[in-house]
């Protein structure tokens, strides 16, 4: 998760366990926008694993967490009309499955929503590269294709979601990684996807042995980085185990931090004060 980081750097961010893991999130981020539509943006992991791969990856929970959470807050897999995905890999693409069940194969799960991919991501599902096959699940781009409700994006912004919601794409995680901002009026939230996955890599030099492409990654980080300073926005993480959201911030020296801290995000779109 830290790259070529040394471990006497990362720890000090995310103490590991005695099989050298790193506790971390699978956070969404749900909107009820202007229009009444309700818009999920990625679904986390899920529990479609079966037994062996939870216990491999450290998956904690043995049961479809993302459902659960929308259903303490009043909302059933019915009622979303939208989900964005950032990119296909299974930690933010696992969620769309119903649970492991070793006498069904999988469905999706959510049977009134379209479903938004950035063109580059969707490519790189259906013909993985072997150095990342093993993070897409094989069954998952069968499913989105054949529901009929695919969208596929390839500009800043989308018919689907119109106003208010706007895409920038990156590379150097996976191709065509899509963030999503999301304009509220306390200022605009950027969902960071694998760009960013929690406040440790908001540093420019802390990428991921996951990336692709790091040194392009750094790139497109401070471009976006900077982005959300200028506007006075917000960046929302999906792995952070602790941190929902921060601003940005950046020192005399050039470097960026995440300040004003959210555990746990819940706005309503009222003025900031």
């Amino acid at each position: 998760m830290f790259g070529n980081a040394p471990k006497a750097v990362w720890l000090q961010w995310a103490p590991p366990d005695d099989r050298n893991r790193i506790a971390l999130a699978c956070r969404c981020l749900l909107v009820r926008d202007d229009r009444g539509r309700t818009i999920l943006l990625e679904t986390g992991i899920g529990n479609f694993f079966d037994p062996a791969l939870r216990e491999r990856y450290g998956v904690e929970e043995e049961r479809h967490v993302l459902l659960d959470s929308l259903r303490t807050i009043g909302v059933a897999p019915t009622d979303i009309d939208v989900v964005v995905l950032s990119h296909l890999h299974f930690d933010h693409a696992g969620g769309l499955l119903t649970e492991w069940n070793p006498h069904h194969p999988p469905a999706l799960v959510f049977p009134s929503a379209r479903f938004l991919v950035s063109r580059a991501a969707w490519a790189r599902a259906r013909n993985p590269h072997p150095r990342d096959r093993a993070s897409f699940i094989p069954a998952l781009t069968d499913l989105l294709e054949g529901s009929g409700r695919l969208d596929i994006v390839d500009g800043r912004d989308h018919p689907t979601l119109g106003d208010g919601f706007t895409f920038t794409f990156s590379d150097g995680h996976t191709p065509g990684l899509m963030l999503t901002t999301v304009a509220t009026r306390q200022g605009p939230i950027t969902f960071m996807g694998d760009l960013v996955p929690g406040r440790a890599w908001v540093h420019l030099p802390i990428t991921m042995g996951y990336d692709r492409f790091p040194e392009l990654l750094i790139e497109e980080k401070k471009a976006v980085l900077e982005t959300i300073q200028a506007h006075d926005g917000w960046m929302f993480f999906t792995h952070d185990p602790t941190t929902s959201a921060a601003r940005v911030t950046k020192d005399e020296r050039g470097r960026f931090s995440g300040t004003d801290a959210i555990d746990h995000l819940r706005w309503t779109d009222t003025p900031r004060s």
